[in-house]
């Protein structure tokens, strides 16, 4: 993106209402943190043996919003950045993807997210947060996008927006609005350990909403974490421990292996799209908005095992894509790219 903006000149672009979605009905509406990845140039050095660090736009809800609207879906995101030189920034790269920002609020007392994250050799991520705190825990139930929530066919959402006030009671109120009228909840635990102030709490924010979602997407990190060291590859106790009454589809991912999916009806293994890693941030990020756009589509996958293996495997050739470059944001794919993966793969 061009660099010869003012603070005013992103204010103007993203507050005109001009938000670029493509879709009156909002497919696919994301809530919660945004912020700035400063990615190490290269790989396999601590933080402070970092030569250069290269400033991505992040934060696991808005990948996914951007993900849907690269794949050709329509989506929104709804959250809160700094009143600051980055916080319009990141609000005009969502615009800039033709996802819907008018649910994006300004906050004058706080500054945009920072995350430092240091790649290891095999493109593993270890996080350094700055938030003490960010803009995107200050927003507030009043400050919520009532007709945009309104509009969701499919309402993803994280719980690092659980960790603190006033931005839960947001998160709940804004859980509730989408349930009534009618979306279908999306749940990526995305489980960062270092922002809740102890694991004890990290577990109970985490699972304080488990039983309202109607998909959702977890690691075996996450299972390991939140059962209290079950073994992840144990699909009946996962099942047990993870899989209530009125979930529609369980996903297990399983990084380069692929994933599992559990539903009422029957259950699975997807296989992996071997591709060589750079940077895996964003991947899971990538898998959620193949599936979600997917569902958003055609829910009815989920009553049919065939068509929901297609969406999965094509969702783990969205994570794959991802991990080819570095940053989240910059590197999700478009629906060509892949679908020529896949081909590819094929042949």
């Amino acid at each position: 993106m061009a660099n010869n903006h003012s603070p005013g000149d992103y204010k103007d672009e993203v507050s005109n209402g001009k938000n670029g979605s493509h879709d009156k009905r909002c497919k696919v509406v994301c809530f919660g943190e945004m912020l700035i990845d400063f990615v190490p140039t290269v790989g396999g050095v601590s933080l402070a043996e970092a030569p250069a660090f290269k400033k991505a736009p992040g934060g696991a809800p808005a990948n996914v919003a951007v993900c849907v609207s690269r794949l050709g879906g329509s989506s929104a995101f709804i959250g809160k950045v700094g009143d600051d030189d980055f916080g319009y920034m990141l609000a005009n790269i969502l615009k800039e993807n033709k996802v819907d920002n008018s649910g994006v609020c300004f906050e004058p007392r706080a500054r945009t997210a920072l995350a430092f994250v240091t790649l290891r050799a095999d493109g593993e991520r270890e996080f350094l947060f700055f938030r003490h705190p960010s803009a995107d825990m200050l927003l507030k139930e009043s400050e919520l996008n009532i007709s945009l929530l309104k509009q969701a066919k499919i309402f993803h959402y994280g719980s690092i927006s659980l960790i603190a006030e006033p931005c839960k009671s947001a998160h709940l109120a804004a859980m509730k609005i989408a349930k009534k009228s009618g979306s279908i909840l999306s749940y990526d635990p995305n489980l960062r350990l270092a922002l809740w102030p102890s694991p004890e709490a990290a577990k109970e924010g985490v699972m304080s909403i488990w039983d309202q979602a109607d998909v959702i997407k977890m690691s075996e990190d996450e299972i390991s974490f939140l059962s209290g060291g079950d073994d992840p590859n144990d699909d009946n106790a996962v099942l047990k421990k993870f899989f209530h009454p009125n979930l529609k589809l369980l996903v297990v991912t399983e990084g380069s292996k692929g994933c599992r999916y559990f539903t009422k009806e029957f259950r699975g293994r997807v296989a992996g799209v071997k591709v060589k890693p750079v940077d895996t941030t964003g991947a899971g990020d990538a898998f959620v908005g193949g599936i979600l756009n997917n569902l958003a589509s055609d829910l009815s996958l989920l009553k049919d095992e065939q068509r929901l293996r297609e969406a999965l495997r094509f969702a783990n050739a969205c994570g794959a894509a991802t991990v080819t470059e570095r940053g989240a944001i910059p590197a999700l794919p478009t629906k060509d790219a892949v679908l020529k993966l896949l081909d590819k793969l094929s042949t």
